[in-house]
């Protein structure tokens, strides 16, 4: 569904229905898509509500909406909708998974144009994120079964060997199996963890994700896991700095990582990129997940 039909739909359904995967069609050279929105809080909605209306994760409504409480934002308060992204650096095929970002995006050739599918994700809790590397989707699965790991029954000796489908399944109804290391992406009988640390290394989904993507994936697809917190790309001759917090405390310098990204830009377009440090020392300071413009190409 076009980003412009959605807003509308939810304008005039007050948030009733979830809308999945936003879908953006992709130029050559293109690393920054979308746009910044605004909402305004009315009736007795939450943070979490106004989150999955827009298909954004928890992680991304509270940090472009600091001091705002997620569970009682004030009717009237004008809430920042983060609807603007930058790439993670490629290769863009297949699947990409950005793990501090919390989100997914998907990579796909129709009607001759290259498109993106974007989706917000839970990941794993402190020390079980998802092992960086590549992967392939090697099964898919409707109305999946879960096989309990042993050391998760250890740690709840209550959970069966087996969770069959249904609502107590906690794969929700879709699961996209990969090649290794027991992981998948998968939905969730638990829609308030998306945009959260909250699995064993799994990736979750809202559901009216997972339904919209698990018929777009074939078996075989790529599927690349990333750590990366800091983002740079370039849109319309402005360079745009997006940061999200280091869960991991992997970066030890990050100006010097904007550095190398922009170097890396200027190989691969060819052009001259001039950044404001200032500006660059801000972004990465508030690290609230916004794209924000940080310099100019020349």
């Amino acid at each position: 569904m076009k980003l412009a039909l959605r807003l509308l739909v939810l304008l005039l359904t007050g948030f009733s229905t979830a809308y999945p995967l936003d879908r953006y069609p992709l130029r050559p050279g293109q690393g920054v898509f979308g746009e910044i929105l605004y909402h305004t809080v009315s009736g007795n909605e939450t943070l979490l509500d106004v989150a999955r209306a827009y298909d954004l994760g928890y992680n991304q409504i509270v940090l472009a909406n600091p001091g705002v409480d997620p569970w009682l934002p004030p009717p009237g308060k004008r809430l920042l909708i983060p609807k603007k992204f930058v790439l993670p650096e490629g290769p863009h095929t297949g699947l990409l998974v950005n793990l501090p970002e919390m989100r997914l995006y998907y990579f796909r050739q129709e009607a001759g144009e290259t498109v993106v599918y974007t989706a917000p994700i839970g990941v794993g809790t402190e020390g079980r994120l998802t092992t960086e590397g590549v992967y392939t989707v090697y099964r898919k699965k409707e109305h999946p079964y879960w096989h309990v790991p042993e050391s998760i029954r250890k740690e709840d000796p209550t959970l069966p060997e087996v969770v069959p489908p249904g609502p107590e399944n906690p794969l929700g109804d879709y699961a996209l199996y990969l090649s290794r290391e027991a992981y998948a992406l998968h939905g969730t009988n638990k829609p308030w963890g998306i945009g959260r640390r909250v699995s064993h290394g799994c990736i979750r989904l809202y559901p009216e994700d997972i339904a919209a993507l698990f018929p777009l994936v074939p078996v075989g697809t790529p599927v690349r896991v990333l750590y990366q917190p800091i983002k740079l790309g370039i849109k319309d001759g402005k360079i745009y700095l997006q940061v999200f917090p280091d869960l991991e405390k992997r970066i030890s310098g990050p100006l010097l990582e904007v550095i190398r990204l922009a170097a890396r830009l200027e190989k691969e377009s060819g052009k001259d990129l001039f950044l404001d440090l200032f500006a660059v020392r801000k972004v990465l300071k508030k690290a609230n997940g916004v794209p924000t413009a940080v310099g100019k190409v020349r």
